[in-house]
């Protein structure tokens, strides 16, 4: 079986989806410099409601150079619950969109969020524009549509976005220009003064994590990696659980929305106070802890921590914060396991309620496939069994939805299988093209 899966994961082509193809795609160099332009708003809400308004101190601000892409500017990839989408003032011509989830999506689903207010940071990056735009941050609906949910005007000529500057980021691995690569940002939390040489030795350490598994591997010459280092006060980060508190770089924490192994961090704008020198796609919160834990938000960031079994936390995770993927394991005490409704089909790529199931990974199945398919037995854990299917049992919940093979990064640690990594090389696409 592990050579079959080999074979098919090495037929999977390398390509943009062919929705690509069809968006016409606007000229970077007619819309924007080559600066980004840095937003920070506020999302307010719970299960009921919510909205997004721009932060009360220093809404805008500005960062030198734009790591991102700039031939394909408007998002291709038809994932996440919330859209950036900017249109240029003039004209209404659309000049930018990138998909996301975010922490409070998470927080919605769970008991506290069926009724109580809560408050949660947001930063939005986008090349920084030439001209007058409208920026709109839009919302999913049931029926996977996108509707505006608020709109910020920024002029570039009338509106003050100040650079900022930060630590100074270390090279961890440098593989070209950022317009065609992937830039991960790896930050260090909760290291203390005296922690500086176990930083640069997990620098390397979590850099090696991050190409461990397929398809990760394979593509390793499309990364760039950047170690952002700040050295707190003291060691360690806040975990509830052992009644810590620590005023750590970034304020991760442990028992995020009550789960003693969910490792995040709420202060989504010092995060990025910290990254304002760096080319960044995509961050990794590397924390110094031996606790396990760890959790990530598609492009949002991920987190794990600093112990053995990060060698298969880290690779889950990114799977969350770059490909978009859905958990496909099944936990009904999770506070937020209601956040995939079987009457509706998850906007993830790896998991189904087969409600359109044809959007999915149909396309890749064995002839004659079942739906749902039966189980197989695992022989151990962390292993798999039987041909790419439709198995019961997914996103939390033990009925009513599926996932593609029995055993997966996405469920414990196995090997990304064939549908996952069509998803990853999908987004690396999108980066490097």
């Amino acid at each position: 079986m592990k050579n079959i899966c080999i074979l098919i994961l090495a037929l999977i082509a390398f390509s943009l989806p062919s929705s690509a193809q069809e968006l016409k795609q606007p000229d970077f160099d007619q819309y924007f410099t080559d600066n980004t332009l840095r937003i920070n708003y506020i999302r307010e809400g719970n299960r009921k409601t919510e909205r997004a308004y721009l932060a009360p101190k220093e809404a805008y601000s500005a960062k030198k150079g734009w790591a991102g892409s700039r031939t394909i500017l408007l998002d291709p990839i038809d994932n996440g619950d919330y859209r950036i989408w900017v249109e240029d003032a003039a004209t209404n011509t659309p000049i930018y969109s990138r998909t996301f989830h975010n922490l409070f999506r998470e927080y919605r689903d769970t008991p506290a969020g069926a009724d109580s207010i809560a408050q949660f940071q947001e930063v939005a990056n986008i090349p920084m524009p030439k001209n007058a735009v409208n920026i709109y941050i839009q919302v999913r609906d049931n029926k996977l549509q996108f509707h505006n949910e608020t709109k910020f005007a920024f002029n570039p000529k009338t509106d003050k976005a100040p650079v900022r500057k930060s630590v100074k980021p270390i090279q961890l691995q440098y593989k070209g220009s950022s317009d065609k690569k992937i830039d991960v940002a790896i930050v260090a939390e909760g290291y203390g003064k005296k922690d500086k040489e176990k930083m640069m030795r997990d620098f390397e350490k979590f850099t090696e994590y991050l190409f461990d598994a397929e398809p990760f591997t394979s593509r390793r010459d499309d990364f760039n990696v950047w170690g952002v280092g700040y050295l707190a006060d003291q060691s360690g980060v806040t975990n509830p659980g052992k009644k810590i508190k620590v005023n750590s770089a970034v304020g991760a924490s442990y028992y995020t929305f009550g789960s003693d192994r969910y490792l995040m961090t709420s202060q989504i704008f010092k995060l990025h106070d910290l990254l304002a020198s760096t080319p960044v796609d995509h961050i990794i919160i590397m924390v110094n802890s031996e606790v396990y834990g760890g959790g990530a938000i598609y492009n949002f960031y991920a987190v794990s921590a600093v112990l053995d079994m990060a060698r298969n936390i880290l690779p889950h995770e990114l799977g969350h914060s770059i490909g978009g993927l859905a958990d496909e394991y099944v936990d009904v005490n999770l506070p937020y396991n209601g956040m995939h409704k079987e009457e509706f089909e998850p906007i993830e790529p790896n998991i189904t309620s087969l409600v359109d199931f044809d959007r999915k990974w149909k396309d890749m199945l064995p002839e004659n496939t079942p739906i749902p398919t039966p189980p197989c037995k695992l022989e151990h854990r962390m292993d798999n069994c039987g041909q790419l299917g439709v198995y019961e049992g997914a996103g939390y919940k033990p009925k009513g939805l599926y996932r593609p093979v029995m055993n997966c990064m996405m469920n414990y640690y196995a090997p990304f299988c064939p549908v996952c990594t069509r998803a990853l090389n999908q987004m690396f696409d999108l980066y490097t093209h």
